[in-house]
């Protein structure tokens, strides 16, 4: 009995402690400006907070699954064992059904003529699409293909075609669509906890500061804020193409104007000094603890018996 018990008070403090995380997370959450937080910063507390309360949950879940029935009070076994393995196979069939998506998506961009483009950074290859909107971005997963559209090629420069092209090589560096693709599936599992949608949507901000930062190693930094400033000047319409959220990374991210406003001032600020890199190799692995720190619910599995 105490088995089954045990099983069913884990599930109650993990909904528990996932509750408390993302309410501790609210004070230092997606409110921040980047004048007041570097990216760095704000980038690990924003991915903290929502990662590890969802995959603690799964990992509980998964534990409870491993250990399987119990014997005694076959009731509060089953009870506890069937929540568990509903929630698992929740999370299998969320990202059954991503999968599916961006091979969707691969399919549709595919159909698109491969164009080889010659700028400073060398030889760009991407598939032009023929619609009339400006979009630019990565689409796959681990290994994505880069898609942009003809308004990009007939009203940009060079110059800031360039820039637009150093940004989408950002995301392929940090394999932004391969990880999101992940914490897409998270944030679909968990949307019912609280603050779920603003995290998501402050990572999907910051991961387009990181790209921007990236690209400004090899292009001047108010080159591209003046491209961003011209592509999300042209309407666009990413239903067109049947994309979602979690199976592209765009230069053009639909985003608020003061989102926007965001990228631009992180661009034009001088926010890139060595106390900010200090500040960052510092920072940059407390979010990998908390995530270890997540999956301790798989230690309980050993001392089942």
């Amino acid at each position: 009995m105490m088995q089954a018990v045990m099983h069913v008070h884990m599930i109650a403090i993990a909904v528990g402690i996932a509750l408390f995380m993302r309410w501790l997370s609210y004070d230092s959450g997606p409110s921040a400006r980047v004048s007041q937080q570097s990216w760095q910063l704000r980038w690990t507390k924003a991915l903290s907070a929502f990662v590890v309360p969802p995959l603690f949950l799964l990992m509980t879940a998964i534990a409870i699954v491993t250990m399987g029935i119990t014997s005694c009070h076959a009731w509060e076994g089953l009870l506890s064992y069937g929540i568990s393995l509903a929630f698992v196979l929740l999370a299998g069939a969320i990202w059954l059904q991503l999968s599916w998506q961006v091979m969707k998506s691969q399919q549709t961009t595919s159909q698109y003529a491969l164009k080889t483009f010659h700028t400073p950074l060398g030889s760009v290859l991407a598939r032009v699409i023929d619609m009339p909107f400006a979009f630019s971005a990565q689409v796959g997963f681990w290994s994505p293909e880069l898609v942009i559209s003809q308004p990009i090629v007939r009203h940009l420069e060079v110059e800031q075609l360039t820039a637009v092209f150093a940004h989408e090589r950002g995301h392929a560096h940090y394999r932004d669509t391969f990880w999101f693709f992940w914490l897409g599936g998270l944030r679909r599992l968990t949307a019912w906890l609280p603050g779920t949608q603003s995290l998501w949507q402050e990572l999907l901000l910051l991961r387009e500061l990181r790209a921007d930062r990236w690209a400004t190693q090899f292009v001047d930094k108010l080159v591209i804020a003046e491209s961003l400033m011209q592509v999300v000047s042209i309407q666009r319409d990413l239903q067109a193409l049947k994309l979602t959220e979690d199976s592209y990374a765009a230069f053009s991210m639909p985003a608020l104007q003061s989102r926007l406003e965001q990228r631009i001032d992180a661009l034009l600020s001088d926010e890139v000094s060595a106390e900010a890199r200090v500040e960052g190799k510092q920072i940059v692995p407390t979010h990998w603890r908390a995530i270890a720190w997540s999956l301790t619910p798989l230690l309980t599995i050993p001392f089942h018996h």
